[in-house]
């Protein structure tokens, strides 16, 4: 066996110098939030939610309505005998009164008692507002997780794509020395068509990986609200590192989702006490003042103005007896909102022990890659020796260097898996993402 001395391939990768705009992780986050659909829209139901309870709260004030009407009888409603001295001095003639008017008033009216649909619909009102908000830091916080993920899928690919190349630096030096080797008639081509079947195989992988690239980074600029695919991304310094919070299993009551499900059965209570109010009496005061004029363009016109006072009370009886199934239908649903509570709950809490397990499991493979790619390096060069002893084969030689590739390859998904998890551990343990 001929000896071709070969280099060891580094597993260490770096990134190289792009001329391109370098976003750190911190300034995706920040773009994420300032122009992600989602996080918009978030927004905009907070907005309406506030408004909401902005409308809720004019209930407690006097409602102002104005009024104007006007009304021809076929008869008038009242006649009158006036006497008119002529010829006799008895004689009377009978007079037609209101028999079309027109009349135009205000009025404002106060409500005392509603049975509580006043109070409630207002704290229902900033209930959701309350909802809104959560729902908000939920958006928020699932838009930056995928910013993460995508991120780090980048960062793993762009790792790939330096493995690739260096890769192919190694096989091009080995096919000149093979080629070198051939011409003196030291080895045959078939050596070389080995050496050449394995660079078309990178080249292969390269091309799927830069189109990978180029649609991940389509994708992630239309997350983030760039407006092209022109800019890099910057690798924090952060080395992987064990999380050292450990599982935190109190805490559920402070993630959003978990505040969330209360206030949702904050909602299916009121929403019952307010169907009960919709079914009990109610009191209104109110005040106006009209203007009249009966019997227009007849000799018996007149014009009268007058306010008024009034007391209103209202009692629903026939609807008893179907808001008597409405009433137990809101109970029903806020037994149900307990019920999902409390179901949910458990799983928030599951999925709090299963993410400290998962963050664990993504260091530790870590840890795995890294003895993964020193054992590989340490292959490669005893076969580089091996080789260049003529001891073994052309073959052996480039099944070292793969190993070491997907060696590398491997810690790279790693890291990119570990630093996903770490930012999920944050989320769910409601620790900063941001």
């Amino acid at each position: 066996m001929k000896r071709i001395i070969l280099p060891i391939l580094c597993g260490i990768i770096v990134f190289p110098a792009f001329s391109q705009e370098s976003l750190t992780l911190e300034r995706c986050k920040e773009l994420a939030l300032k122009n992600n659909t989602q996080a918009k829209n978030a927004e905009l139901a907070i907005e309406m939610a506030e408004r909401q309870k902005k409308e809720a709260f004019t209930k407690y004030f006097p409602s102002v309505s104005s009024i104007a009407t006007g009304v021809a009888f076929s008869k008038p409603l009242m006649t009158t005998e006036v006497a008119t001295g002529y010829p006799a001095p008895n004689d009377k003639v009978q007079v037609d009164l209101i028999k079309n008017t027109l009349m135009v008033g205000i009025a404002a009216m106060q409500p005392v008692f509603a049975g509580g649909q006043i109070i409630n619909g207002n704290r229902l009102a900033k209930t959701g507002v309350e909802i809104s908000r959560l729902q908000k830091q939920m958006a928020e916080n699932e838009v930056l997780l995928t910013t993460e993920r995508y991120f780090w899928q980048l960062v793993s690919l762009k790792e790939k794509m330096k493995t690739i190349e260096n890769s192919e630096t190694l096989l091009s030096r080995i096919s000149s020395d093979v080629k070198v080797a051939v011409e003196a008639g030291l080895t045959t081509r078939n050596d070389l068509l080995r050496v050449e079947l394995e660079q078309n195989r990178l080249a292969s992988n390269k091309l799927k990986a830069e189109n990978g690239l180029r649609m991940l980074k389509k994708t992630f600029a239309q997350h983030i609200g760039l407006e092209n695919d022109v800019f890099d991304i910057q690798q924090p310094d952060t080395p992987p590192t064990l999380c050292p919070f450990g599982e935190d299993v109190g805490g559920v009551q402070r993630r959003p989702e978990y505040q969330l499900l209360e206030k949702s059965v904050d909602a299916a209570r009121l929403q019952h006490k307010m169907e009960i109010g919709k079914h009990l009496p109610s009191i209104a005061i109110g005040a106006g003042y009209n203007w009249i004029k009966m019997d227009l363009s007849r000799q018996t016109e007149q014009t009268k103005n007058f306010g008024l006072a009034f007391v209103t009370v209202s009692m629903p009886i026939s609807d008893w007896w179907g808001g008597s199934h409405a009433i137990k239908r809101k109970k029903l649903e806020w037994q149900q909102a307990e019920n999902t509570k409390r179901e949910k709950s458990d799983l928030l809490q599951l999925q709090m022990q299963q993410i400290n397990n998962e963050l664990n499991e993504a260091y530790q493979q870590i840890l795995l890659a890294q003895k993964s790619i020193s054992s590989a390096e340490e292959n490669l060069k005893i076969n580089r020796d091996n080789f260049n002893a003529g001891i073994i084969t052309l073959s052996d030689l480039l099944e070292a260097q793969n190993l070491l590739q997907q060696s590398s390859d491997q810690y790279a998904e790693a890291t990119a898996d570990y630093f996903v998890k770490l930012a999920e551990y944050k989320q769910i343990t409601v620790r900063r993402l941001f």
